[in-house]
């Protein structure tokens, strides 16, 4: 491993990417880390990371967010569980309501559980609440009162999706979501899994391919979703997201 696991790119232009975020309240920055770092999370994420499902089905049983946790996945239980909610989310989204469905591992839960103490995604948690990444995060927004994050680590496979949400947890805390991407070099447009904006239309105004090694940040609440990845995809859409927070 490297000796430094989360080293943030130093020739970031801060004052250009706080000035897009200001017009458009988002912002995509590319190559927000090194590349030798970016590198050895992707090697994380793809080797040595238990995954589990995140699913939601509105409008039926699974209302509300679910879970097959990774010490699941291999049971008898855990694969009916995960077949019924992944024929409810098809229902769901068919009907219209809100729906998810994606591989998981919840980062903050895994620490608070007890999970796997001393793993690399601690650690990665760790630098993504360290002063470095959260002056980051207030240099680009102009949020000066962000104070921490959560985060989990996901992976999009072939037809998976989030649906259209907003993220209203304000009085949460939740300020700004954010997403970092480690996804497989040469993603293409046609494989899917954007993050998309929305008017008060339904038109896509915008979408940021998930490109190796870039960080999104977008105000919440707004309209957003990540669409769904293709059947013919090959398997690399991971990313570490979560939610920067002022309390």
């Amino acid at each position: 491993m490297t000796k430094k696991l989360f080293e943030i790119n130093p020739e970031l232009d801060r004052a250009e990417l706080a000035a897009r975020f200001k017009r458009d309240t988002r912002v995509q920055v590319h190559d927000f880390l090194t590349r030798e770092t970016a590198e050895e999370i992707r090697m994380i994420l793809q080797k040595a990371t238990p995954w589990g499902l995140a699913m939601q089905a509105d409008g039926s049983e699974f209302k509300g967010a679910q879970q097959v946790l990774p010490r699941d996945m291999g049971t008898p239980d855990g694969q009916r569980r995960a077949q019924a909610l992944g024929a409810a989310t098809d229902a769901a989204a068919g009907r219209g309501d809100y729906a998810f469905r994606y591989a998981q591992y919840p980062i903050l839960q895994a620490i608070q559980e007890g999970w796997a103490p001393g793993s690399p995604h601690e650690l990665i948690l760790e630098y993504i609440n360290a002063p470095e990444f959260i002056q980051l995060a207030r240099d680009i927004t102009g949020f000066q009162d962000l104070v921490k994050a959560d985060g989990q680590a996901t992976l999009f496979a072939k037809a998976q999706f989030l649906g259209l949400h907003i993220d209203s947890h304000v009085a949460e805390g939740w300020k700004v979501a954010y997403v970092m991407n480690f996804t497989i070099d040469g993603w293409k447009p046609d494989w899917g899994g954007y993050l998309q904006f929305f008017d008060d239309k339904g038109n896509i105004t915008q979408g940021f391919l998930p490109r190796f090694n870039t960080l999104n940040m977008l105000l919440v609440p707004q309209p957003h979703s990540v669409s769904m990845v293709a059947p013919f995809a090959p398997l690399g859409r991971y990313a570490i997201t979560g939610w920067l927070r002022d309390r």
